[in-house]
């Protein structure tokens, strides 16, 4: 082959190659632009899907008073409540926690308070603290927070248990891997047998809710934590993250919040997205800081070091996680 003909030969060959990267290229700019159409719409049609799930059942939500104040630390304070059965007209609540979500830090905090905490109550007598959403709200539980253990919360979230049910079902319909610790059956509805097993969304919340063994709350507050712990395994997982957008859409269709359809997701994105995948939690009252203590209105209570708890508390939420 003379020279001519191999200087032809290279120049098809260049060419060709030059087209073949154009068109990769042009492919792969498709595919992208593709992407940035689809996956908005994507997004919007998973969290109205989920919205669509709390209307078909009939659920309507209305905001509360919430008269909190941002501190702008860059930290996100919530004080978020499950509502319990209706007791003599008054509605209770089975669930109060207090969690935190750091932006700069990534880091989410969850305190969960037991339901018998003997607390004082601006403009009423001492009473349990799961009796104070019947008396004043959010509000008025935000005070009590504020008054008693030196916390201002920023954000409330209310939930009841249609939210929870429905929501773990969204996350994955073959229910959330939980390790049974006994079998348990009484006052909850259903039957469940110890090990690990699969729970769907019913199933899940007897187990979180169960409280009639020895431990009594205590042991339902850590199971609760325990449950936690499973739905944001469950949520973190290649599947969980495809379905953040619906999740989100379920859950805020059942709950209600202070904070925005914007915040809540922004929060959400930045803990899955950036986070310490690892929540740190503390339950009060700590051990050997309280005691129980019988009334003559409200039963059994837990009479409770204010001045230990709430230093702990503050602490907790005022450091970091890894110190």
């Amino acid at each position: 082959m003379d020279k001519e003909t191999m200087r032809r030969s290279d120049k098809i060959e260049y060419k060709t190659v030059k087209k073949t990267k154009i068109r990769k290229r042009g492919i792969a700019l498709l595919i992208l632009l593709l992407l940035i159409i689809i996956i908005p719409i994507y997004i919007v049609f998973s969290y109205k899907s989920g919205l669509n799930t709390a209307k078909e059942n009939g659920v309507e939500t209305e905001p509360e008073t919430f008269d909190a104040v941002d501190n702008n630390d860059g930290k996100k304070t919530m004080l978020i409540v499950g509502k319990d059965r209706m007791d003599e007209g008054a509605e209770r609540t089975d669930v109060i926690m207090i969690a935190q979500y750091d932006y700069m830090t990534k880091e989410m905090k969850l305190v969960s308070l037991m339901r018998d905490i003997f607390v004082e109550i601006p403009g009423y007598q001492n009473y349990k603290i799961n009796a104070v959403y019947s008396l004043g709200g959010m509000d008025l539980l935000r005070e009590v927070i504020l008054h008693n253990f030196g916390v201002e919360v920023e954000e409330y979230i209310t939930v009841d248990y249609d939210a929870f049910t429905e929501t773990v079902n969204v996350v994955n319909p073959d229910g959330i891997e939980i390790d049974v610790e006994k079998d348990m059956s009484e006052k909850i509805d259903t039957t469940l047998e110890k090990g690990v097993q699969r729970l769907n969304g019913k199933d899940l919340l007897a187990y979180a809710r169960f409280r009639n063994d020895e431990e009594g709350d205590f042991g339902r507050v850590r199971r609760q934590q325990q449950v936690i712990a499973a739905l944001k395994d469950e949520i973190i997982s290649v599947g969980g993250v495809v379905k953040l957008p619906k999740i989100l859409g379920t859950g805020m269709g059942y709950v209600d919040t202070s904070m925005t359809n914007g915040e809540m997701y922004r929060m959400i994105s930045s803990y899955l997205i950036r986070g310490n995948k690892d929540i740190d939690t503390l339950t009060l009252p700590l051990d050997n800081t309280y005691q129980f203590m019988d009334t003559s209105y409200t039963g059994n209570v837990i009479d409770m070091d204010f001045e230990t708890n709430s230093n702990a508390l503050q602490e907790f939420l005022e450091g970091s996680s890894e110190e």
